[in-house]
C-alpha cells in the first residue's frame, strides 16, 4: 500500500467530505467508498471510488459532487474511477459513521468482522430510538437497497436498519 502525499491527502479529505446523496448524513469518508486519491506528474488527480453495491444508482451522483468539490477548490483534470474490488463493506463504515446513523435514527449495521472478542449472542437489530433489541422486520427493503424496514416492539416505532454486506 502506497502513502499519499500531503496534496494527495488533502485532496483526499476534501472529496471524503462530500456528503452521501442517498445518506447525506454521512461523508464519503465515513461510508468507506472513498478508496484513494493520487496525483500524477502531470498533474491529473484520480479519485476511487467504490459502491456499496455494483449498479448503485448513487455513484453517479457520488463522482459528479467530488468532480464539483474539487474544481471549487481550483483542481482541474480530476478522473473519478469506479473500482469495484476489494467489494465494499458496511465494515467500511467509520465508528463515527455508525454513530452518526444512530443519532439520525437509522440503525447501523452490525459489525461483521474485527478484532477477537466476545461473539455477540444475539442477531437482534436494536432500536436507534429507544435502544431495545426487541424489533421485527416489515420489509427487506426500505427508501434504499441497502436499508431494510423494522419496527421496535418496545416503542412500536418504525426504523430504518442499514443492512450488513
Amino acid at each position: 500500500m502506497t502513502t499519499e502525499t500531503p496534496l494527495e491527502a488533502e485532496l483526499h479529505q476534501l472529496a471524503g467530505s462530500v456528503p452521501d446523496p442517498e445518506l447525506p448524513v454521512l461523508t464519503l469518508d465515513e461510508l468507506g467508498v472513498l478508496r484513494g486519491v493520487r496525483v500524477d506528474e502531470a498533474g491529473k488527480v484520480t479519485v476511487r471510488l467504490t459502491p456499496t453495491y455494483t449498479g448503485c444508482p448513487a455513484i453517479e451522483a457520488m463522482s459528479t459532487d467530488i468532480e464539483r468539490v474539487l474544481h471549487d477548490h481550483g483542481v482541474t483534470g480530476v478522473s473519478v474511477v469506479t473500482v469495484l474490488a476489494p467489494a465494499w463493506s458496511t465494515d467500511d463504515i467509520s465508528d463515527e459513521g455508525r454513530r452518526k446513523l444512530a443519532a439520525f435514527g437509522i440503525a447501523p449495521p452490525r459489525p461483521r468482522s474485527g478484532p477477537a472478542g466476545p461473539v455477540p449472542l444475539t442477531l437482534s437489530v436494536r432500536c436507534p430510538q429507544c435502544g431495545s433489541t426487541d424489533t421485527e422486520l416489515l420489509s427487506r427493503f426500505s427508501s434504499t437497497a441497502c436499508k431494510a424496514l423494522r419496527r421496535c416492539v418496545t416503542c412500536r416505532e418504525p426504523f430504518d436498519h442499514f443492512k450488513e454486506l
